[in-house]
């Protein structure tokens, strides 16, 4: 069977070939966005075969599998996990044309070495048995997997009350020199946002939340300006700790200007008590704990991470079985625009906007939003405002490349942080070689055809920004 994944996948000229082998390919990995779990990577899991690692939480592949009519117990059920890959290798041959064929093809490759046949039903036994062997191995504990991909450094992404034991126990083995990848948390504050408490149960909810921010910050809260307060200690103890960014999702981004402190308390003061707050007093003080936190970001240096344009657990039905992140969201639409402008322009204006990566999941939105973040650079730092990286449903290969036009068209290319797994399994980072055979292609294909410098040391010195240096430079790690 002929070699799928060969040293020039997607690299469809001699040039782009260059590029990558010369200035991309051997690139440290910093990973500076993901949900891998800390406490995995403290404990440098082992994982005992191929559908703990490949199978269990990603919802990419759960949602062909169900396209597929597999049944949910061959999914997230209680078959077993012989069962589930089999399954998984039944379907993998009907994704093609889906992100996920190159996905399963590039994660087989790299590390397993897996690239002399294809993934399907025939072939399931023999990688099944290949690949749980060499999950047996040292190499290939969640450790020995970054440390094969080449990953320099990874920030994972955690609730504000997390008291960050995990990040500590890496950090001091990184210390000792038993392990050189840095391991930094990302502080993300959403529910500590009271977006849900429009019912009494959502009230109920955020009380709850409420409680466990107070344990960990040491801050009673029993006012808004309480809340602010133990908020603003959280955000110390994830920078002592060495986080460098924060980040916040929202279905479509909502800011509202500031109220009177007086109708702020009141309206915190109705949670308190357990009783359900109307829709707008929910986002004059959300909109007010988002201002912090920009303001906290500028403050420490910080970058900020706004993720906006997804909808959420769509079907009632899984969620009620499975609870959030099942495979069942969206893109979101709507107008979100003059009131993220709103937002931006009310900390330019003081001096306190920080470092800000904003993404959107709506394809729709790429130019709106490239457009619109240009216009709060302030010449303080290079690239300050980025046009994130292909998010989600938009990390694919023609996501890829829309957004890196859009950002060309609208901004500054060189400049960009480039890419990020946002992923929970450790087989993921072949998308950062996934995007940086894109770029060159991209980049290779316009030398050729004459729309860029035949310069090599240019061209490739800016392939080696963009996969690295940028992210070095920007996050200051």
């Amino acid at each position: 069977m002929p070699r799928f994944i060969t040293e020039n996948f997607l690299l469809q000229t001699k040039s782009a070939e260059r590029l990558y082998r010369e200035y991309a390919a051997d690139m440290p990995i910093v990973d500076y966005h993901c949900h891998l779990s800390p406490k995995e990577i403290a404990d440098d899991r082992q994982f005992e075969n191929m559908t703990q690692i490949w199978l269990g939480g990603d919802h990419y592949k759960w949602r062909a599998l169900r396209a597929a009519g597999v049944d949910e117990r061959y999914v997230t059920g209680d078959a077993s996990d012989w069962e589930k890959f089999a399954r998984w290798a039944k379907v993998s041959p009907k994704t093609v044309r889906n992100p996920l064929f190159h996905w399963t093809m590039l994660e087989l490759n790299r590390p397993f070495g897996i690239n002399d046949r294809y993934f399907n039903a025939e072939t399931a036994p023999e990688i099944w048995e290949t690949c749980n062997a060499l999950l047996q191995q040292p190499e290939f504990s969640a450790r020995g997997i970054m440390r094969q991909m080449n990953v320099e450094l990874v920030c994972t992404t955690d609730d504000p009350v997390d008291n960050l034991a995990d990040h500590r126990r890496i950090a001091e083995d990184n210390a000792a020199g038993r392990f050189p990848i840095r391991v930094l948390p990302t502080f993300r504050p959403d529910k500590a946002f009271p977006r849900n408490c429009g019912t009494t149960e959502g009230v109920s909810d955020y009380n709850d939340y409420l409680r466990r921010l107070e344990e960990a910050s040491g801050v009673a809260i029993r006012s808004f300006a309480g809340l602010r307060d133990a908020f603003a200690a959280r955000h110390a103890y994830f920078d002592a700790a060495g986080c460098r960014l924060s980040d916040c999702g929202f279905e479509l981004f909502e800011w509202s200007a500031p109220v009177s402190e007086g109708d702020l308390e009141s309206a915190f003061a109705k949670i308190l008590h357990g009783f359900p707050v109307s829709p707008e007093e929910s986002l004059s003080l959300t909109s007010v704990l988002l201002s912090d936190l920009g303001r906290l970001d500028a403050e420490k240096n910080w970058a900020s991470q706004l993720h906006i344009g997804a909808m959420r657990n769509n079907s009632s039905r899984i969620f009620n079985r499975l609870g959030p992140d099942a495979g069942c969201d969206s893109m979101a639409d709507g107008a979100y625009g003059r009131a993220l402008s709103r937002y931006l322009d009310d900390l330019d204006r003081d001096g306190n906007l920080p470092k800000t990566i904003v993404y959107n999941l709506n394809p729709d939105s790429n130019y709106l939003l490239a457009s619109l973040i240009a216009n709060f650079n302030d010449g303080s730092f290079p690239g300050k405002m980025q046009y994130g990286a292909g998010w989600w449903f938009l990390d694919q290969k023609n996501g890829m490349e829309e957004q890196l036009e859009t950002l060309s068209n609208m901004g500054l290319l060189s400049l960009f942080v480039g890419m990020l797994t946002d992923s929970r399994s450790f087989l993921s980072y072949t998308r950062h070689e996934y995007f940086r055979r894109i770029l060159c292609n991209l980049l290779g294909g316009e030398m050729e055809a004459g729309l860029l410098p035949n310069d090599f040391d240019w061209i490739g010195g800016i392939v080696r920004d963009i996969c690295y240096n940028n992210a070095v430079r920007y996050f200051q790690f």
